[in-house]
């Protein structure tokens, strides 16, 4: 999937455990560890929010977009086209 998430960046930034961040964002170490790991099919924004929040961080520092290998940019069916 061509969206990279970099929540691991963060805490490293932050000098801050995912035990940390887990308490204090309300969920599981283990879907910090799904979202780590780029295996979540969606995140929440309120989730997203609370991520931020405890992180003092924005959305663009905890996800990127990066085109899957092979895949020309220029040639993505969405660009100039109608939003999903």
């Amino acid at each position: 999937m061509p969206i990279i998430v970099d929540i691991d960046v963060m805490l490293a930034r932050r000098k801050m455990a995912v035990g940390a961040l887990a308490d204090q964002v309300g969920i599981t170490p283990a879907n910090i560890a799904v979202l780590k790991n780029g295996r979540a099919k969606a995140v929440r924004f309120a989730t997203l929010a609370a991520l931020c929040e405890t992180l003092d961080c924005q959305p663009g520092d905890l996800l990127r977009w990066e085109p899957e290998q092979g895949q020309d940019p220029a040639q993505d069916s969405h660009a100039g086209g109608a939003p999903r």
